[in-house]
């Protein structure tokens, strides 16, 4: 196996350093990949985070698993990196210098923003050879996430995955474009995407479900002897819905992230916040909250949370 020019063969763990860009400052971009062989022969699984900079629980996830030797494999290749957008990750921003979103620049191109060229490294370099991954995210824009896998389910392999990770929810998603998930696809390989608590803090929940999921797929994969069962049902959710605010002002959630709700249950309040008027938020469906809007200002048309419909 070489990366970036580096050999790594089997029975060895290597530390790679890739050089993405460099910033006006003269501030080099790189990105750190921790690969560990097996001396057996097996899946190459991937297990990344940090591809919007500010979605750390990925990162974190990613970094204990080193710390923990989790990513020593039985038989195999593990390849971890916890920060691909080290730019972001640095700055607070899911985004690089020009605005762009990684994981909307692939397959990307080596002369590209940078955006581009990160995407451009991982279509080149990494999607070629690997089998597997989980790309490790968190809700964006003060929302939470609780802990679900997505995945495109009319694939029988990626059903297969999503059911040996066993996160509470797992969510029949479709690729959005220019993805990394949609460009691994084209290579025929699976990525999971796993999505638990909410950018720029840590949820230790989340980050200790990812772990357990990551164990699990693993062991599934006769990469590791021994991983902790879940003690809860992976639910499957075919369909979601969108609770949007009606009007502008203060919303008070009644319910938490994971619940489970009945049609009609009230979700929340949304207020004035002169005391001109308070406004009841009902649910239109039976399901479960699987995303919540955690930042009480809101506007109309706003995403108040994400509920995965039990029909």
């Amino acid at each position: 196996m070489i990366i970036n020019g580096i050999e790594i063969a089997p029975g060895e763990e290597k530390v790679v350093d890739v050089n993405i860009a460099r910033l006006p400052s003269h501030t080099t971009i790189d990105v750190s990949i921790t690969i560990a062989r097996s001396t057996e022969p097996g899946p190459v699984l991937l297990l990344m985070g940090g591809l919007h900079g500010d979605e750390i629980n990925g990162s974190e996830i990613v970094r204990r698993m080193i710390e923990k030797n989790d990513h020593i494999p039985k038989i195999g290749t593990v390849i971890c990196i916890p920060i691909i957008n080290v730019y972001g990750f640095i700055y607070f921003s899911r985004y690089v210098p020009d605005g762009k979103d990684v994981n909307r620049s692939f397959p990307g191109n080596r002369n590209g923003s940078l955006a581009s060229r990160m995407a451009n490294f991982l279509t080149k370099e990494i999607l070629p050879i690997i089998d597997y991954g989980i790309d490790f995210h968190t809700g964006g824009a003060d929302r939470t996430n609780y802990p679900q896998v997505r995945c495109m389910m009319k694939d029988p392999k990626n059903v297969e995955l999503a059911e040996a990770f066993h996160a509470p929810f797992t969510l029949d998603s479709k690729f959005r474009p220019n993805s990394l998930r949609q460009t691994a696809n084209k290579f025929g390989k699976n990525i999971l995407v796993y999505e638990g608590g909410e950018s720029s803090r840590f949820d230790e929940f989340a980050i200790r479900e990812g772990i357990k999921g990551a164990r699990r797929l693993m062991q599934h994969l006769e990469m590791r002897e021994f991983a902790e069962k879940a003690d809860y049902e992976n639910l499957v959710i075919k369909n979601s819905s969108w609770v949007r605010a009606r009007r502008s002002g203060v919303f008070l959630s009644a319910v938490k992230s994971g619940e489970k709700i009945k049609k009609n249950q009230l979700l929340g309040h949304i207020n004035d916040p002169f005391g001109g008027f308070k406004n009841k938020v009902t649910s239109t469906v039976n399901g479960y909250v699987i995303g919540l809007n955690h930042n009480p200002i809101i506007h109309e048309g706003d995403a108040l949370m994400h509920l995965g419909v039990i029909k």
